[in-house]
């Protein structure tokens, strides 16, 4: 039985699917094996990865359910007992696995582990991802104490640098097929996680989060995603601030994509829900600006972005 499962979902992602299988195969530590679930593609992706030859690696094909149900049927197959998830545009660096196998033999009792990783922007620009837990230090890993105390900016949990183990996963029921088109199927898994186990972490960043992939489902428009119900959490967050803090913060950003669309109802939906007094005065403001300044703001950011400089609201 390998160490490792490694599940990796394909939809059309037939310009980055070769360099993500590559930097599994690369890897310091070989004991695993690769499940390739394709949902549906009707590019070249399936073409590709089956000229890829490796005994680790097995193809799987499916009908196009969407990205949930493709990584909880890729976890059914799975015969590790621990499963790291891969998205098919994104990449580890060689001692990823490693880094995971080290946390899991120190905190052999634990459930769910992750690295730190950094966000490609773009060929020429890069950045760690954003979390006070950096400021321990490159070589820390340990046991966090309030997840959502160090997920207000960039989420600590990221799916392609999260490992859990497969009774844990299933426990869970896995990813959420309500939630679709990264609307947050990620982020409630990783929330319902927390809630129920300590993440074992390593500031170690060993993976790469390409937001300059190809055919991302993040890019779906707003009005044809279904997206995470953070009020499933509201009685969970009366005895944790932060994790109240946190399902505002989604709430705030939620609501800032539905007035980018038009959408005022669910813009004042997730409004009147949260609490202001958890967000900074940059978000506030920007709740109050009509959706014509928004936009402009938004094209702002991303130009600055293709320069090389990071722009937030957190």
């Amino acid at each position: 039985m390998p160490r490792f499962s490694v599940i990796i979902p394909i939809y059309n992602k037939e310009k980055d699917i070769e360099t993500t299988i590559k930097s599994v195969l690369n890897q310091t530590y070989v004991d695993y094996e690769v499940i390739l679930v394709d949902d549906g593609s009707t590019d070249n992706s399936l073409n590709i990865v089956n000229a890829i030859e490796d005994d680790r690696i097995q193809i799987f094909t499916k009908k196009n359910e969407g990205v949930s149900k493709t990584r909880n049927y890729g976890i059914t197959k799975a015969k590790a007992e621990h499963i790291a998830f891969l998205d098919a545009d994104d990449y580890w660096y060689p001692n990823h696995l490693e880094t995971l196998n080290h946390l899991i033999k120190k905190f052999p009792e634990e459930a769910w582990y992750a690295t730190a990783y950094e966000k490609r922007f773009h060929s020429t620009f890069r950045s760690p991802m954003n979390s006070p837990i950096l400021m321990r230090g490159k070589d820390w890993s340990g046991k966090i104490d309030n997840y959502f105390k160090y997920s207000l900016i960039d989420s600590l949990a990221w799916t392609s640098a999260v490992c859990m183990k497969k009774d844990f996963l299933l426990a869970l029921n896995g990813f959420d097929v309500l939630i679709t088109h990264g609307a947050g199927e990620d982020s409630d898994l990783w929330l319902r996680a927390a809630l129920k186990s300590p993440l074992i972490f390593s500031n170690n960043i060993t993976a790469t989060h390409n937001l300059d992939g190809s055919n991302r489902i993040s890019n779906t428009p707003t009005l044809k995603r279904t997206y995470m119900d953070v009020d499933n959490y509201e009685n969970d967050s009366k005895n944790n601030s932060y994790l109240k803090k946190y399902l505002d913060l989604n709430r705030y950003s939620f609501a800032i994509q539905h007035k980018l669309s038009n959408d005022n109802d669910s813009f004042k939906n997730y409004v009147e829900k949260l609490d202001i007094r958890n967000l900074n005065s940059k978000q506030r403001l920007l709740l109050r600006l009509p959706t014509i300044y928004l936009s402009l703001l938004l094209n702002f950011k991303n130009k600055m972005e293709q320069l090389g400089w990071r722009l937030s609201s957190f």
